[in-house]
């Protein structure tokens, strides 16, 4: 597993767990505007419609997909 990896699964675990706790602001430092495959764009919007914080949920439906 390369480094580049290693980071987006840290990544995304510390997104999951910022949604889940509805840390806006460390939501929208870790999204940065990076590239994110459908699937998990998707489920982090279903996880974050479970807390219904609509600034999240703005926030996960702006990220752009990536090509992968």
């Amino acid at each position: 597993m390369s480094d580049q990896d290693e980071h987006s699964i840290a990544t995304f675990a510390a997104l999951k767990t910022a949604i889940a706790n509805g840390e806006e602001l460390l939501v929208k430092e870790l999204l940065a505007n990076q590239p994110m495959q459908e699937l998990e764009k998707s489920y982090l919007i279903d996880l974050a419609k479970l807390t219904n914080n609509l600034y999240i949920i703005k926030l996960l439906e702006n990220v752009p997909l990536s090509n992968k």
